[in-house]
């Protein structure tokens, strides 16, 4: 890090919010800092069987998008996944660093368990540093780049695929999040070798994607990332009808229901197996 004040960041659901990323901004103008964001693991709503994998990659791909949005700000800033209990997360980390002062982003006061279980005034009275308490409304929060959750498991490297992405990409300033739903036993591996050469290709394209291996069930793997993550619009790919299991269980039209998000359908004829 370089010198300057340093400033722990807290946040888990409500680390890509815009206000978060303003009220560090508003630091960096009054002088030089030194950034360091963790993000505690939150548990999925939805699935009886919790994939810690997924739940880590999740947490993993939200820090990875503030801190792109706070290099473009100008601001150097490191991070790392953390203890699910917040407490236990900041004083871990200070610890490890002796921290001048400390930001915390939670959720309204209606929906944060943060502020439930009175998170600030343990921090300040525990800490004696300065605790900045930044609230993070991210139904209403929204900026200038849309965030696209893509979902496809076979055909997440189709060609049809590809050329959406592109074209929504043409269309304005976009994030990708790709999950890729893993089979219920084996095949985790194959899963993560398609998804990884489908971020490479997006990559090489100027596109700015990431994404994770989740939850085997699609409509489950689909709510999980609405909670996981500030999603604009959703982006599902399957084989033709007559080939496709999502297709045959109604994936399309459940996603459909269950947000208010815009639902985009794109059919691939690439692939072998009909899975997806």
């Amino acid at each position: 890090m370089t010198d300057g004040k340093s400033i722990l960041v807290v946040a888990n659901e409500t680390v890509v919010g815009r206000a978060l990323i303003e009220a560090v901004k508003r630091h960096a103008d009054a002088g030089a800092v030194a950034v360091h964001v963790i993000c505690p693991q939150n548990q999925p709503k939805h699935g009886h069987v919790i994939y810690a994998d997924s739940v880590r990659s999740a947490a993993q791909n939200r820090l990875a998008i503030t801190n792109a949005q706070l290099r473009e700000a100008g601001i150097e800033s490191t991070g790392e996944v953390a203890d699910a209990d917040p407490y236990s997360a900041i004083m871990d980390s200070l610890g490890d660093r002796d921290f001048e002062e400390i930001i915390i982003s939670t959720h309204p006061e209606t929906r944060s368990g943060w502020l439930r279980q009175d998170l600030i005034t343990r921090v300040e009275q525990a800490t004696r540093r300065p605790v900045e308490h930044v609230v993070v409304d991210l139904d209403a929060d929204s900026d200038d780049v849309r965030r696209t959750l893509v979902v496809a498991n076979q055909t997440v490297g189709g060609d049809a695929l590809i050329e959406k992405l592109k074209e929504l990409a043409a269309e304005a300033p976009r994030r990708f999040i790709v999950i890729c739903p893993q089979p219920e036993e084996g095949g985790e591996g194959a899963a993560a070798q398609r998804l990884a050469q489908t971020l490479q290709v997006l990559q090489d394209g100027g596109i700015e994607a990431m994404g994770q291996v989740t939850h085997p069930d699609p409509f489950t793997a689909v709510q999980n990332a609405l909670h996981f993550y500030d999603i604009d619009e959703v982006v599902i790919s399957t084989f033709p009808e007559a080939r496709s299991g999502w297709m045959r269980a109604d994936l399309i039209e459940r996603v459909q229901q269950s947000t208010a998000k815009p639902v985009h359908h794109v059919v691939s004829g690439d692939g072998a197996e009909a899975t997806a």
